[in-house]
């Protein structure tokens, strides 16, 4: 029982820093290359956890992201919730990969991601983004092996600890 409580501290801790990361002021310059940190940790426990992260924290996590970055309300919580979806559906194929190979089906996932936001933004008649609005995904495929071995270790940690 404290073993799966402090388990899903971590979740929440990570969630948590990765939600912090995607608040930082970034110069201009380099805002087109920020990741989206929120969806990679999520991609990251939904794929090595059955049942920590579901579509109910994935939604909950995705307003608190609209919140805090005064988006419209619900755009990241749908965008992360077809997101868990689509991890819990294809989850036994790709944990059958390394990380450098996860890192394509990563991009796949934050391109989808990046088009239910842009099909929003058309939806309201705001304004279409230039071409660098898709260089946070590539950006995303790059980090996660990294991301992931660094989740992983964390994770490995909480498992030594536990009884």
């Amino acid at each position: 029982m404290k073993s799966r409580r402090e388990s899903r501290s971590v979740v929440l801790l990570t969630m948590i820093a990765a939600v912090l990361l995607s608040l930082l002021p970034l110069p201009d310059a380099l805002l087109p290359f920020s990741p989206y940190w929120v969806a990679m940790v999520v991609i990251y426990w939904a794929l090595e956890t059955e049942d920590m992260i579901g579509m109910g924290l994935a939604f909950l996590t995705g307003l608190l992201v609209d919140i805090l970055s005064g988006s419209l309300m619900g755009m990241h919580a749908l965008s992360l919730v077809v997101m868990v979806f689509l991890v819990k559906r294809f989850r036994y194929r790709l944990r059958f990969f390394p990380p450098w190979q996860q890192a394509i089906s990563v991009l796949g996932l934050l391109v989808n991601d990046r088009i239910i936001l842009i099909w929003i933004t058309a939806l309201l008649g705001e304004p279409m983004p230039t071409w660098k609005y898709w260089l946070a995904p590539l950006v995303g495929m790059a980090i996660w092996p990294w991301l992931f071995l660094l989740l992983d270790r964390i994770r490995a940690g909480m498992r030594q600890r536990s009884p």
